[in-house]
C-alpha cells in the first residue's frame, strides 16, 4: 500500500467476513458501545490513516481509534525503532511497583525505553507547570481515579465538574460525568460533586457563566465567603476537559479559563486537566490546556500514550506508601515503549507544526464549503488542531452523514448530540486532508439529495 497514492475503495461494508466476525464477537461480549461494524484486518495492509478491513475494503480512518493511535497505522519511525529491540518475555512488568532496567545500559540511556523513561518524558512535557512526579496505570479511567484520589488525600470532600463532562466509566469517574444519562443512571456516586456550566461560546460565557452576584461567575458565587454555599476549604479539586470530548468537542472559552485561574489563586483550588483525548499534540500543543491561561495542578493522560498516567507535583501526591499502588500499572514493556517512541516521534518530526497546518487546512476547507452553500446541514465547525468537530442541524442528519461516509470509505465518529468528530493522525498529509474532506462533503450532498 503506497500512502502517497492509495485511496479508499469499498465494495460492500460490512461485508460477509465482517458480519461473521461481528456475530461471533457478540456470542461472548457483554453489551457495550459499538459505533460501526468495521472489522480491522490487523494483518492487512495499512499505513498512515489508511487501513483494510477483513473483506478487503480500504478505508480512510479519521478517528485514530478515538485518539488512541495518534500516528495512525504502521508509522515507519515507530516500526523501525521497535525492530531494533530484542523483545523478551514476560512483558507484563509493572512500571510503578516493580523496577525494570530496559535491557541494560544506563537509566538515562537504556538499551530500550520502558516505564521509567516514559515518566521521564512526561515530566519534561509538564515542567512548565512545575510537575515532577508521575503515577502510571493501565487506562484513562484509572488515570482519572488516581487524580481524584490524590486530591481527596490532600483534603476536602467537595468537587466541581462541568456540564457535558466525560471522564471515564469507573465509579469515581462516572460521578464526574455530565454528558449522557446512560453513563451514570442507577450507579452509586461519590458525594459532594457540584455541577456548573461549561461555557464554550461568547453567548454561553455571558449568559450561563457570568452572574450579577458578588463573585461575577457561578463558581465564584458558590465559593463566596459571605453569600456562597460551598466552603472553599472543603473543595478537593475542580476537574475539566480543556476541550470536551464525548460532550461534543466544545472548546473552553478563554475568559472562562482566566476566571478559573483567578479562582485557583484566590482559594488555592486544585485543578485537574483531563487530557486523555486532547493531549499529546492533538490540538497543536502538547496539551490542550497549553492554549489557555490556566495552570493545572494535575494532568491525566492515556489513549495515545498507550498507558494511563497521572502527572502532578510532589506536594500534591501523598507521601505515604500504599496510598497509591498499581501492581501491573503502565500496561507492559511494549506499551510503555510505544508511549516513549510516540512522544519522541512527535518531537523529532515536528508534528505539532503539522497538526496546526493540517488542522487549519481541514477547518478552512469545511468553512469554505459552508460559505459557498456546499455543506447542507452544518451549523458549526469547532475544535483545535486535529481535534475538530462538525455540528449538524439535526441528529438524524449527523447519523446519516456518518453512515454514508462509512459506506464510501471514510471512518468518522459521533459525539455530543448531533456532532461529528474528526481525528486524523498527527502526521496526516495535505492530500489526505483534501481526500477526507471531499468524502465528507460528498456524503453531505448524498444525504441532502435523499431528503428526510
Amino acid at each position: 500500500m503506497d500512502r502517497a497514492t492509495v485511496e479508499p475503495q469499498v465494495d460492500s461494508i460490512p461485508g460477509e467476513r465482517a458480519s461473521e466476525w461481528v456475530e461471533y464477537h457478540h456470542q461472548y461480549a457483554a453489551p457495550s458501545t459499538y459505533v460501526y461494524e468495521f472489522v480491522w484486518d490487523a494483518g492487512g495492509e495499512a499505513t498512515g490513516p489508511f487501513c483494510t478491513d477483513v473483506d478487503g475494503n480500504v478505508l480512510l480512518d479519521f478517528t485514530s481509534h478515538v485518539a488512541a493511535a495518534p500516528l495512525g497505522y504502521n508509522n515507519p519511525t515507530i516500526r523501525t525503532k521497535l525492530r531494533e529491540f530484542d523483545i523478551v518475555d514476560p512483558l507484563k512488568i509493572a512500571g510503578q511497583d516493580f523496577y525494570v532496567s530496559g535491557g541494560g545500559g544506563r537509566p538515562d540511556d537504556p538499551d530500550f525505553p520502558g516505564p521509567t523513561q516514559l515518566m521521564d518524558r512526561l515530566v519534561a512535557m509538564t515542567d512548565h507547570y512545575d510537575m515532577d512526579r508521575v503515577f502510571l496505570s493501565n487506562s484513562g479511567a484509572e488515570a482519572i481515579e488516581n487524580a481524584i484520589k490524590i486530591c481527596y488525600a490532600a483534603g476536602g470532600h467537595r468537587a466541581f465538574t462541568f456540564d457535558g463532562a466525560f471522564h471515564g466509566r469507573t465509579l469515581g469517574a462516572l460521578s464526574l460525568n455530565r454528558s449522557k444519562t446512560a453513563h451514570r443512571s442507577g450507579f452509586p456516586e461519590v458525594p459532594g460533586v457540584v455541577s456548573v456550566p461549561y461555557p464554550a461560546t461568547d453567548e454561553a460565557y455571558r449568559t450561563r457563566w457570568r452572574t450579577d452576584g458578588p463573585g461575577g461567575n457561578v463558581v465564584a458565587d458558590a465559593l463566596h465567603p459571605e453569600r456562597g454555599v460551598v466552603d472553599p476549604d472543603e473543595v478537593a479539586y475542580l476537574i475539566l476537559e480543556p476541550i470536551q470530548g464525548e460532550g461534543g468537542y466544545r472548546v473552553a472559552h478563554p475568559e472562562f479559563a482566566r476566571d478559573l485561574e483567578a479562582l485557583r489563586d484566590r482559594y488555592d483550588l486544585t485543578v485537574i486537566a483531563d487530557e486523555i483525548q486532547s493531549g499529546l499534540g492533538r490540538t497543536g500543543e502538547l496539551w490542550a490546556v497549553d492554549h489557555l491561561d490556566l495552570t493545572p495542578d494535575v494532568i491525566t493522560s492515556a489513549k495515545g500514550l498507550r498507558v494511563g498516567a497521572t502527572i502532578s507535583r510532589s506536594d500534591v501526591f501523598p507521601a505515604e506508601k500504599s496510598r497509591l499502588s498499581s501492581t501491573w500499572g503502565a500496561g507492559d514493556l511494549i506499551a510503555a515503549m510505544q508511549g516513549v517512541l510516540t512522544i519522541d516521534t512527535i518531537h523529532e518530526e515536528n508534528l505539532l507544526a503539522n497538526v496546526r497546518e493540517r488542522g487549519e487546512q481541514l477547518r478552512t476547507r469545511l468553512a469554505d464549503a459552508v460559505e459557498d452553500g456546499n455543506a447542507p446541514g452544518i451549523v458549526d465547525i469547532r475544535g483545535r488542531g486535529l481535534m475538530l468537530a462538525v455540528e449538524f442541524d439535526t441528529k438524524a442528519r449527523r447519523d446519516a452523514v456518518l453512515e454514508s461516509a462509512f459506506n464510501h470509505g471514510l471512518l468518522t465518529l459521533g459525539c455530543g448530540y448531533k456532532t461529528l468528530r474528526l481525528l486524523p493522525p498527527l502526521d496526516v498529509t495535505e492530500r489526505e486532508i483534501e481526500l477526507g474532506t471531499r468524502l465528507l462533503l460528498e456524503s453531505l450532498e448524498r444525504v441532502a439529495d435523499e431528503g428526510p
